[in-house]
Protein backbone atom coordinates (compact mmCIF):
# COMPACT_ATOMS: atom_id res chain seq x y z
CA UNK A 1 0.00 0.00 0.00
CA UNK A 2 1.42 3.39 -0.98
CA UNK A 3 0.67 6.74 0.64
CA UNK A 4 1.62 10.01 -1.06
CA UNK A 5 2.89 12.79 1.21
CA UNK A 6 4.53 16.21 0.95
CA UNK A 7 7.96 16.68 2.49
CA UNK A 8 10.77 19.12 1.66
CA UNK A 9 8.58 20.57 -1.08
CA UNK A 10 8.46 17.29 -2.99
CA UNK A 11 5.89 14.57 -3.43
CA UNK A 12 7.00 11.38 -1.77
CA UNK A 13 5.64 7.86 -2.00
CA UNK A 14 6.53 5.94 1.14
CA UNK A 15 6.33 2.22 1.74
CA UNK A 16 6.98 1.59 5.40
CA UNK A 17 8.98 -1.25 6.93
CA UNK A 18 8.34 -1.96 10.57
CA UNK A 19 11.95 -1.75 11.71
CA UNK A 20 13.05 1.50 10.07
CA UNK A 21 11.07 4.06 12.05
CA UNK A 22 13.31 3.85 15.07
CA UNK A 23 16.30 5.14 13.08
CA UNK A 24 15.11 8.68 12.44
CA UNK A 25 12.12 10.83 13.23
CA UNK A 26 9.19 10.86 10.83
CA UNK A 27 8.92 14.23 9.11
CA UNK A 28 5.73 16.24 8.92
CA UNK A 29 3.80 15.61 5.73
CA UNK A 30 4.98 12.02 5.42
CA UNK A 31 2.44 9.29 6.07
CA UNK A 32 3.75 5.79 6.73
CA UNK A 33 1.67 2.65 6.42
CA UNK A 34 3.16 1.01 9.52
CA UNK A 35 3.39 1.95 13.17
CA UNK A 36 6.83 1.72 14.77
CA UNK A 37 6.98 -1.49 16.77
CA UNK A 38 4.01 -3.21 15.10
CA UNK A 39 6.24 -6.27 14.72
CA UNK A 40 5.42 -6.86 18.39
CA UNK A 41 2.34 -8.66 17.09
CA UNK A 42 3.60 -9.28 13.54
CA UNK A 43 6.32 -11.69 14.64
CA UNK A 44 4.91 -14.94 15.99
CA UNK A 45 7.36 -15.12 18.89
CA UNK A 46 6.70 -11.51 19.97
CA UNK A 47 2.95 -12.06 19.62
CA UNK A 48 3.10 -15.00 22.00
CA UNK A 49 5.28 -13.13 24.50
CA UNK A 50 2.89 -10.16 24.56
CA UNK A 51 -0.25 -12.25 24.86
CA UNK A 52 1.42 -14.38 27.54
CA UNK A 53 2.22 -11.18 29.45
CA UNK A 54 -1.43 -10.14 29.19
CA UNK A 55 -2.50 -13.57 30.49
CA UNK A 56 -0.29 -13.13 33.53
CA UNK A 57 -1.70 -9.68 34.19
CA UNK A 58 -5.40 -10.13 33.46
CA UNK A 59 -5.97 -13.90 33.59
CA UNK A 60 -5.90 -16.69 31.03
CA UNK A 61 -9.66 -16.55 30.59
CA UNK A 62 -9.49 -13.14 28.90
CA UNK A 63 -6.53 -14.06 26.68
CA UNK A 64 -7.01 -17.76 25.93
CA UNK A 65 -7.39 -17.34 22.16
CA UNK A 66 -3.80 -18.10 21.14
CA UNK A 67 -2.49 -21.71 21.35
CA UNK A 68 0.12 -22.37 24.03
CA UNK A 69 3.53 -21.76 22.48
CA UNK A 70 7.21 -22.15 23.25
CA UNK A 71 10.10 -20.17 21.79
CA UNK A 72 13.29 -22.12 21.17
CA UNK A 73 15.95 -22.15 22.38
CA UNK A 74 14.81 -20.12 25.44
CA UNK A 75 11.84 -22.34 26.35
CA UNK A 76 13.39 -25.74 25.58
CA UNK A 77 13.00 -27.09 29.12
CA UNK A 78 9.40 -25.87 29.42
CA UNK A 79 8.56 -27.41 26.06
CA UNK A 80 10.10 -30.74 27.06
CA UNK A 81 8.01 -30.82 30.22
CA UNK A 82 4.78 -30.03 28.33
CA UNK A 83 5.70 -32.53 25.62
CA UNK A 84 6.19 -35.39 28.07
CA UNK A 85 2.90 -34.66 29.84
CA UNK A 86 0.87 -35.17 26.62
CA UNK A 87 2.40 -37.92 24.54
CA UNK A 88 -0.30 -37.93 21.83
CA UNK A 89 -0.24 -34.16 21.30
CA UNK A 90 0.52 -32.82 17.85
CA UNK A 91 2.74 -29.75 17.59
CA UNK A 92 3.13 -27.20 14.81
CA UNK A 93 6.55 -25.66 14.25
CA UNK A 94 6.85 -22.17 12.76
CA UNK A 95 9.74 -19.83 12.00
CA UNK A 96 8.98 -16.63 13.98
CA UNK A 97 9.15 -14.20 11.06
CA UNK A 98 8.14 -16.22 8.00
CA UNK A 99 5.02 -15.90 5.85
CA UNK A 100 3.04 -17.85 3.22
CA UNK A 101 3.48 -21.13 5.11
CA UNK A 102 7.24 -21.23 4.53
CA UNK A 103 9.05 -23.50 7.01
CA UNK A 104 5.90 -24.66 8.82
CA UNK A 105 5.52 -28.33 9.71
CA UNK A 106 3.36 -30.49 11.96
CA UNK A 107 5.19 -33.03 14.14
CA UNK A 108 4.55 -35.46 17.01
CA UNK A 109 8.05 -36.73 17.90
CA UNK A 110 10.76 -34.82 19.73
CA UNK A 111 13.30 -36.07 17.19
CA UNK A 112 11.34 -34.26 14.44
CA UNK A 113 12.12 -30.83 15.87
CA UNK A 114 14.23 -28.86 13.37
CA UNK A 115 17.73 -27.95 14.49
CA UNK A 116 17.56 -24.34 13.29
CA UNK A 117 16.72 -21.62 15.78
CA UNK A 118 14.81 -19.54 16.68
CA UNK A 119 11.56 -21.46 16.40
CA UNK A 120 8.03 -21.19 17.67
CA UNK A 121 6.58 -24.54 18.74
CA UNK A 122 2.84 -24.43 19.29
CA UNK A 123 0.12 -26.83 20.38
CA UNK A 124 -1.67 -27.92 17.24
CA UNK A 125 -5.42 -27.26 17.07
CA UNK A 126 -6.28 -30.86 16.28
CA UNK A 127 -10.07 -30.47 16.43
CA UNK A 128 -10.90 -27.68 13.99
CA UNK A 129 -14.38 -26.92 12.70
CA UNK A 130 -14.66 -28.64 9.33
CA UNK A 131 -16.70 -27.85 6.24
CA UNK A 132 -17.10 -30.75 3.83
CA UNK A 133 -14.32 -32.47 5.76
CA UNK A 134 -11.74 -29.70 5.24
CA UNK A 135 -9.98 -27.22 7.53
CA UNK A 136 -10.19 -23.51 6.85
CA UNK A 137 -9.12 -20.21 8.34
CA UNK A 138 -10.39 -16.65 8.09
CA UNK A 139 -8.44 -13.64 6.85
CA UNK A 140 -9.82 -10.66 8.79
CA UNK A 141 -8.70 -7.18 7.70
CA UNK A 142 -8.09 -4.79 10.59
CA UNK A 143 -7.20 -1.14 10.09
CA UNK A 144 -5.71 0.94 12.91
CA UNK A 145 -5.73 4.70 12.39
CA UNK A 146 -4.38 5.64 15.81
CA UNK A 147 -2.81 4.01 18.85
CA UNK A 148 -3.23 6.99 21.21
CA UNK A 149 -6.17 7.10 21.45
CA UNK A 150 -6.68 3.60 20.09
CA UNK A 151 -8.97 3.51 17.05
CA UNK A 152 -9.57 0.17 15.35
CA UNK A 153 -11.70 -0.62 12.31
CA UNK A 154 -12.77 -4.10 11.27
CA UNK A 155 -13.93 -4.72 7.73
CA UNK A 156 -17.00 -6.89 7.71
CA UNK A 157 -15.97 -8.94 4.69
CA UNK A 158 -12.83 -10.99 4.28
CA UNK A 159 -11.60 -14.28 2.90
CA UNK A 160 -12.09 -17.90 3.94
CA UNK A 161 -9.18 -20.10 2.86
CA UNK A 162 -9.56 -23.88 2.78
CA UNK A 163 -7.02 -26.67 2.91
CA UNK A 164 -7.25 -28.51 -0.41
CA UNK A 165 -7.23 -32.02 1.10
CA UNK A 166 -9.82 -33.38 3.52
CA UNK A 167 -8.65 -33.37 7.12
CA UNK A 168 -7.51 -36.49 8.96
CA UNK A 169 -6.28 -36.64 12.58
CA UNK A 170 -4.02 -39.58 11.74
CA UNK A 171 -0.37 -39.20 12.69
CA UNK A 172 0.53 -40.64 9.27
CA UNK A 173 -0.91 -37.58 7.52
CA UNK A 174 1.15 -34.94 9.34
CA UNK A 175 3.48 -34.43 6.40
CA UNK A 176 0.63 -33.43 4.06
CA UNK A 177 0.72 -29.63 3.93
CA UNK A 178 -2.35 -29.51 1.68
CA UNK A 179 -4.29 -31.06 4.56
CA UNK A 180 -2.92 -29.23 7.58
CA UNK A 181 -2.08 -25.76 6.22
CA UNK A 182 -4.70 -23.34 4.93
CA UNK A 183 -2.34 -20.80 3.29
CA UNK A 184 -3.43 -19.97 -0.24
CA UNK A 185 0.21 -19.80 -1.36
CA UNK A 186 0.59 -23.45 -0.30
CA UNK A 187 -2.70 -24.91 -1.51
CA UNK A 188 -2.71 -23.27 -4.94
CA UNK A 189 0.12 -25.67 -5.83
CA UNK A 190 -2.17 -28.67 -5.30
CA UNK A 191 -3.55 -30.11 -8.55
CA UNK A 192 -6.89 -30.58 -6.76
CA UNK A 193 -7.18 -26.90 -5.78
CA UNK A 194 -10.46 -25.38 -7.00
CA UNK A 195 -10.77 -21.63 -7.55
CA UNK A 196 -13.96 -19.67 -6.84
CA UNK A 197 -14.90 -16.48 -8.70
CA UNK A 198 -18.30 -15.87 -7.08
CA UNK A 199 -18.28 -13.95 -3.79
CA UNK A 200 -21.73 -15.30 -2.89
CA UNK A 201 -20.95 -18.96 -3.68
CA UNK A 202 -19.93 -21.60 -1.15
CA UNK A 203 -17.71 -23.53 -3.52
CA UNK A 204 -14.05 -24.13 -4.22
CA UNK A 205 -11.22 -23.56 -1.78
CA UNK A 206 -11.66 -19.81 -1.21
CA UNK A 207 -14.88 -18.10 -0.12
CA UNK A 208 -15.92 -14.63 0.85
CA UNK A 209 -16.44 -14.23 4.59
CA UNK A 210 -20.08 -13.25 4.07
CA UNK A 211 -20.64 -16.49 2.16
CA UNK A 212 -19.37 -18.39 5.21
CA UNK A 213 -21.77 -16.52 7.51
CA UNK A 214 -24.67 -17.41 5.17
CA UNK A 215 -23.56 -21.05 5.13
CA UNK A 216 -23.34 -21.25 8.93
CA UNK A 217 -26.69 -19.48 9.36
CA UNK A 218 -28.32 -22.13 7.18
CA UNK A 219 -26.83 -24.74 9.52
CA UNK A 220 -28.47 -23.01 12.49
CA UNK A 221 -25.24 -21.41 13.74
CA UNK A 222 -25.36 -17.90 15.22
CA UNK A 223 -22.74 -16.22 13.02
CA UNK A 224 -23.24 -12.85 14.76
CA UNK A 225 -22.04 -14.39 18.03
CA UNK A 226 -18.89 -15.68 16.30
CA UNK A 227 -18.23 -12.25 14.81
CA UNK A 228 -18.52 -10.63 18.24
CA UNK A 229 -15.94 -13.06 19.60
CA UNK A 230 -13.63 -12.32 16.67
CA UNK A 231 -13.88 -8.59 17.35
CA UNK A 232 -13.04 -9.23 20.99
CA UNK A 233 -9.84 -11.18 20.23
CA UNK A 234 -8.75 -8.64 17.60
CA UNK A 235 -9.05 -5.70 20.01
CA UNK A 236 -7.24 -7.56 22.80
CA UNK A 237 -4.43 -8.54 20.44
CA UNK A 238 -3.91 -4.94 19.33
CA UNK A 239 -4.00 -3.81 22.98
CA UNK A 240 -1.16 -6.24 23.79
CA UNK A 241 1.16 -4.24 21.49
CA UNK A 242 0.02 -0.83 22.73
CA UNK A 243 2.76 -0.11 25.34
CA UNK A 244 5.56 -0.68 22.84
CA UNK A 245 3.99 1.16 19.92
CA UNK A 246 2.90 4.23 21.89
CA UNK A 247 6.34 4.63 23.48
CA UNK A 248 8.01 4.56 20.05
CA UNK A 249 5.42 6.96 18.64
CA UNK A 250 6.28 9.49 21.34
CA UNK A 251 9.98 9.14 20.55
CA UNK A 252 9.97 9.23 16.75
CA UNK A 253 6.64 10.53 15.43
CA UNK A 254 5.64 14.17 15.94
CA UNK A 255 2.11 14.03 14.54
CA UNK A 256 -0.53 11.44 15.49
CA UNK A 257 -1.74 11.24 11.88
CA UNK A 258 1.68 10.29 10.45
CA UNK A 259 1.14 6.53 10.80
CA UNK A 260 -1.61 4.07 10.04
CA UNK A 261 -1.57 0.32 9.43
CA UNK A 262 -3.55 -2.49 7.85
CA UNK A 263 -3.26 -5.84 9.63
CA UNK A 264 -4.30 -9.24 8.32
CA UNK A 265 -5.51 -11.46 11.18
CA UNK A 266 -5.56 -15.21 10.47
CA UNK A 267 -8.21 -16.85 12.64
CA UNK A 268 -9.33 -20.47 12.91
CA UNK A 269 -12.54 -21.83 14.41
CA UNK A 270 -12.36 -24.99 16.51
CA UNK A 271 -15.06 -27.65 16.75
CA UNK A 272 -16.92 -25.46 19.28
CA UNK A 273 -16.69 -22.44 16.94
CA UNK A 274 -14.28 -20.66 19.26
CA UNK A 275 -12.00 -18.28 17.31
CA UNK A 276 -8.25 -18.75 17.72
CA UNK A 277 -5.67 -16.25 16.48
CA UNK A 278 -3.05 -18.08 14.41
CA UNK A 279 -0.95 -15.06 13.43
CA UNK A 280 -1.06 -11.38 12.57
CA UNK A 281 0.31 -10.16 9.25
CA UNK A 282 1.68 -6.61 9.23
CA UNK A 283 1.95 -6.66 5.43
CA UNK A 284 -1.09 -8.69 4.32
CA UNK A 285 -1.10 -9.61 0.66
CA UNK A 286 -3.18 -7.28 -1.50
CA UNK A 287 -2.43 -9.28 -4.63
CA UNK A 288 -5.68 -10.07 -6.42
CA UNK A 289 -5.47 -13.19 -8.58
CA UNK A 290 -9.20 -13.77 -9.05
CA UNK A 291 -12.49 -11.86 -9.35
CA UNK A 292 -13.23 -12.86 -5.75
CA UNK A 293 -9.98 -11.26 -4.52
CA UNK A 294 -10.59 -8.13 -6.56
CA UNK A 295 -14.10 -7.75 -5.17
CA UNK A 296 -13.14 -8.22 -1.51
CA UNK A 297 -9.75 -6.50 -1.42
CA UNK A 298 -10.73 -3.73 -3.84
CA UNK A 299 -13.67 -2.59 -1.73
CA UNK A 300 -11.64 -2.96 1.44
CA UNK A 301 -8.85 -0.70 0.08
CA UNK A 302 -11.42 1.84 -1.12
CA UNK A 303 -12.88 2.13 2.39
CA UNK A 304 -9.40 2.17 3.94
CA UNK A 305 -8.19 5.09 1.81
CA UNK A 306 -11.39 7.01 2.54
CA UNK A 307 -10.72 6.52 6.24
CA UNK A 308 -7.04 7.44 5.95
CA UNK A 309 -7.72 10.95 4.66
CA UNK A 310 -4.75 13.30 4.41
CA UNK A 311 -3.62 16.00 6.84
CA UNK A 312 -1.46 18.85 5.56
CA UNK A 313 1.49 19.83 7.77
CA UNK A 314 1.37 23.11 9.66
CA UNK A 315 2.78 25.98 7.56
CA UNK A 316 5.00 27.32 10.34
CA UNK A 317 6.55 23.90 10.93
CA UNK A 318 7.44 23.41 7.27
CA UNK A 319 8.86 26.93 6.88
CA UNK A 320 11.00 26.63 10.02
CA UNK A 321 12.30 23.21 9.02
CA UNK A 322 16.08 23.17 8.28
CA UNK A 323 15.38 21.48 4.97
CA UNK A 324 12.88 24.11 3.83
CA UNK A 325 15.36 26.64 2.48
CA UNK A 326 14.62 26.02 -1.19
CA UNK A 327 12.42 28.47 -3.06
CA UNK A 328 10.11 25.67 -4.19
CA UNK A 329 9.49 24.67 -0.60
CA UNK A 330 8.82 28.23 0.54
CA UNK A 331 6.43 28.75 -2.33
CA UNK A 332 4.54 25.59 -1.44
CA UNK A 333 4.41 26.48 2.24
CA UNK A 334 3.11 29.98 1.64
CA UNK A 335 0.29 28.60 -0.48
CA UNK A 336 -0.97 26.28 2.24
CA UNK A 337 -3.72 27.59 4.50
CA UNK A 338 -3.14 27.50 8.23
CA UNK A 339 -5.73 25.49 10.11
CA UNK A 340 -7.51 27.30 12.96
CA UNK A 341 -6.30 24.74 15.47
CA UNK A 342 -2.67 25.41 14.62
CA UNK A 343 -2.65 29.24 14.62
CA UNK A 344 -1.16 29.41 18.06
CA UNK A 345 0.99 27.11 20.09
CA UNK A 346 -0.43 25.55 23.21
CA UNK A 347 0.56 27.45 26.30
CA UNK A 348 2.48 25.54 29.00
CA UNK A 349 -0.55 25.61 31.29
CA UNK A 350 -2.50 23.65 28.66
CA UNK A 351 0.02 20.83 28.74
CA UNK A 352 -0.05 20.88 32.54
CA UNK A 353 -3.85 20.61 32.53
CA UNK A 354 -3.73 17.69 30.11
CA UNK A 355 -1.16 15.83 32.19
CA UNK A 356 -3.12 16.40 35.41
CA UNK A 357 -6.37 15.22 33.85
CA UNK A 358 -4.77 12.13 32.34
CA UNK A 359 -3.08 11.24 35.62
CA UNK A 360 -6.37 11.67 37.52
CA UNK A 361 -8.30 9.28 35.29
CA UNK A 362 -5.51 6.71 35.10
CA UNK A 363 -4.88 6.42 38.84
CA UNK A 364 -8.42 5.60 39.97
CA UNK A 365 -8.56 2.12 41.47
CA UNK A 366 -12.25 1.25 41.08
CA UNK A 367 -13.74 3.22 38.17
CA UNK A 368 -17.47 3.13 37.49
CA UNK A 369 -19.83 4.57 34.90
CA UNK A 370 -20.44 7.78 36.86
CA UNK A 371 -16.70 8.30 37.10
CA UNK A 372 -16.17 8.00 33.34
CA UNK A 373 -19.24 10.13 32.63
CA UNK A 374 -17.36 13.10 34.11
CA UNK A 375 -14.47 12.88 31.67
CA UNK A 376 -16.18 15.33 29.28
CA UNK A 377 -17.10 17.90 31.92
CA UNK A 378 -13.89 19.86 31.40
CA UNK A 379 -12.21 19.59 27.97
CA UNK A 380 -8.52 20.33 27.57
CA UNK A 381 -7.17 21.47 24.17
CA UNK A 382 -5.92 17.94 23.59
CA UNK A 383 -9.41 16.56 24.33
CA UNK A 384 -10.89 18.90 21.73
CA UNK A 385 -8.31 17.88 19.13
CA UNK A 386 -9.02 14.19 19.66
CA UNK A 387 -12.79 14.68 19.48
CA UNK A 388 -12.50 16.68 16.25
CA UNK A 389 -10.24 14.03 14.71
CA UNK A 390 -12.60 11.22 15.65
CA UNK A 391 -15.69 13.06 14.37
CA UNK A 392 -13.92 13.80 11.10
CA UNK A 393 -12.80 10.19 10.74
CA UNK A 394 -16.23 8.93 11.75
CA UNK A 395 -17.81 10.98 8.97
CA UNK A 396 -15.67 9.09 6.44
CA UNK A 397 -16.48 5.64 7.75
CA UNK A 398 -18.51 3.14 5.74
CA UNK A 399 -20.88 2.15 8.56
CA UNK A 400 -21.89 2.62 12.21
CA UNK A 401 -19.65 3.36 15.20
CA UNK A 402 -19.42 0.60 17.81
CA UNK A 403 -17.70 -0.08 21.14
CA UNK A 404 -15.84 -3.08 22.46
CA UNK A 405 -15.47 -3.77 26.17
CA UNK A 406 -11.92 -3.47 27.41
CA UNK A 407 -10.86 -6.38 29.68
CA UNK A 408 -9.31 -3.94 32.16
CA UNK A 409 -12.70 -2.45 32.98
CA UNK A 410 -12.88 0.54 30.64
CA UNK A 411 -14.40 0.89 27.21
CA UNK A 412 -12.16 1.24 24.17
CA UNK A 413 -13.85 2.95 21.21
CA UNK A 414 -13.43 1.22 17.92
CA UNK A 415 -15.12 1.23 14.56
CA UNK A 416 -16.30 -1.43 12.18
CA UNK A 417 -16.15 -0.45 8.52
CA UNK A 418 -18.35 -2.36 6.13
CA UNK A 419 -18.78 -2.33 2.41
Amino acid sequence: MLRVGVADGKRMMTVGKSGRYTEEKVQDGVTLNHFPGSFQIGRKDRLWRNLSRMQSRFGKKEFSFFPQSFILPQDAKLLRKAWESSSRQKWIVKPPASARGIGIQVIHKWSQLPKRRPLLVQRYLHKPYLISGSKFDLRIYVYVTSYDPLRIYLFSDGLVRFASCKYSPSMKSLGNKFMHLTNYSVNKKNAEYQANADEMACQGHKWALKALWNYLSQKGVNSDAIWEKIKDVVVKTIISSEPYVTSLLKMYVRRPYSCHELFGFDIMLDENLKPWVLEVNISPSLHSSSPLDISIKGQMIRDLLNLAGFVLPNVEDVISSPSSCSSSTTSLCCSLPTSPGDKCRMAPEHFTAQKMKKAYYLTQKIPDQDFYASVLDVLTPDDVRILVEMEDEFSRRATIFQHSHHPMGTEIPWQQAQR
